[in-house]
């Protein structure tokens, strides 16, 4: 079914999408009778940075800073942010890891038109579940958010966490070269592998920074992975940490360890003790130094206990007695999409035999499987690759059960870094309707095939 501008316009009308008058510059919403709202207006907008010392680069940025402006929300709460475009091309927000309803979920020509230069969109929606989020656009993927269209979403448990203190670190490599120019954001030989990667590290938009935090405290790390391509083999070394959440959803807390291998789109919380003033520790990607955390003077009385177990998100339990299996193989496609020139899109990638192409809007009338909604299913993930494949959906959350590479504690999640040649379990419920997107954050790999999509009727 081919659906024009003017239909889809037409259906959205209710959801605000409209061009952006002179007067309509400052936006504000009331709050609602027994619902306390956190809104936001937020603008997409070039801004020069100075990412290499002495040099500008022409990023894109979400409220003035790349990353982006950090929103926050409590759980149960409604999220209202007008979303105005004021980039030179269209664009769209997906809110990552959130439970929402398809016509929030910023996916263009699916859930949304794309916003165009000038417009404004009015997404709005419930946060189920407390935890560490993030949004980026869906279109153009790999330049919009290489060129700094990534920003933290967070939210706030509906009652105290016993954590005093907290940090967000949100990690970013830039795909710039000495002088703080851009290089390509994909190159497909690079695709083709383990993806393009960026060359400078930062941490909250800056390389290298020197962050201070309370000395002697226990301090909520929120470390979130806004990358295009690079996993992180994240060592705090010399210091005590404990993993408290993985991926939005709280775990049993226990010790970080020599190690955690974070991909694109992943993100865990830390409880941290933070060392004594003037002391140092670094925070690592392997042998490489991404951060360094300091210990300064703070009016805080003694660190105390550490803080309970996160409460559980409200997310439904499959059943796995009843549960359908299906399975998906994620492979090495290796062509050129057949009849294209040069500069077209490649296909290296394929999710059970089927390549996505991101220039073709009418893939997603093409589910790779559909589901019967609050059906429960086991979803066997098979990399039949030699690279590591964060794999994502949109929509739900899903129950890491096992794999054929690691020992697994059963944790929900909505992203699972799967390794290369590994094969794993995880279940879900179908509980929310809709066509959800289903892919690698590797951008890389998104847009040369590694995607698909899952109907949920």
């Amino acid at each position: 079914m081919n659906v024009t501008r003017r239909q889809i316009l037409a259906g959205l009308a209710g959801l605000g999408v409209v061009g952006l008058g002179a007067g309509n510059m400052r936006y504000w919403l009331g709050r609602p009778e027994n619902v306390a709202t956190h809104d936001y207006e937020l603008i997409a907008a070039p801004l020069d940075v100075e990412l290499v010392p002495g040099f500008k680069t022409p990023a894109w940025a979400y409220g003035g800073q790349a990353p982006g402006l950090e929103l926050r929300c409590r759980q149960g709460e409604r999220l209202r942010v007008r979303f105005i475009n004021r980039l030179s091309e269209a664009t769209t927000i997906h809110w990552h890891g959130i439970r929402l309803p398809l016509e929030m979920d910023g996916v263009p020509y699916l859930s949304q038109l794309p916003v165009l230069p000038g417009e404004y969109f009015d997404y709005d929606f419930i946060c189920p579940d407390a935890g560490s989020f993030w949004y980026h656009p869906h279109t153009a993927s790999g330049e919009q958010l290489g060129r700094g269209l990534v920003g933290p979403l967070i939210v706030e448990e509906r009652v105290p966490s016993g954590f005093r203190h907290e940090r967000t670190l949100s990690l970013k490599h830039w795909h710039v070269d000495k002088q703080g120019a851009f290089t390509a954001f994909s190159v497909p030989r690079e695709a083709a592998r383990g993806g393009t990667p960026g060359l400078l590290s930062s941490v909250n938009g800056t390389h290298n920074p020197t962050l201070a935090l309370p000395a002697g405290q226990i301090v909520r790390l929120r470390i979130l992975n806004l990358d295009n391509t690079l996993t992180y083999r994240l060592m705090l070394p010399g210091v005590e940490a404990r993993i408290y959440a993985l991926d939005g959803n709280p775990v049993e807390p226990r010790p970080l360890g020599k190690e955690y291998w974070l991909g694109p789109g992943m993100r865990i919380e830390l409880g941290v003790l933070i060392p004594e003033v003037g002391q140092e520790i670094p925070v690592r990607n392997g042998p490489l130094r991404l951060a360094t955390l300091k210990g300064v003077a703070s009016s805080s009385e003694a660190a105390g206990a550490w803080p309970p177990p996160l409460p559980a998100n409200p997310i439904a339990e499959p059943d796995l007695a009843r549960a359908e299996k299906l399975r998906f193989n994620f492979e090495w496609a290796g062509a050129v999409s057949v009849g294209v020139e040069q500069g077209a899109a490649h296909s290296f990638w394929q999710i059970n035999g089927q390549a996505w192409d991101i220039d073709d809007k009418s893939c997603v009338e093409r589910p790779i499987a559909t589901l019967k909604k609050n059906s429960h299913y086991i979803f066997e993930l098979r990399n039949l690759s030699q690279y590591q494949h964060p794999i994502h959906l949109h929509g739900m959350s899903f129950k890491v059960l096992s794999s054929n590479r690691k020992t697994i504690t059963p944790y929900f999640t909505d992203t699972y870094l799967l390794g290369k040649n590994e094969t794993a379990q995880v279940a879900l419920v179908a509980d929310n309707p809709g066509i959800w997107m289903f892919h690698c954050h590797v951008i890389d790999h998104m847009e040369t095939g590694l995607m698909a999509a899952i109907e949920v009727v």
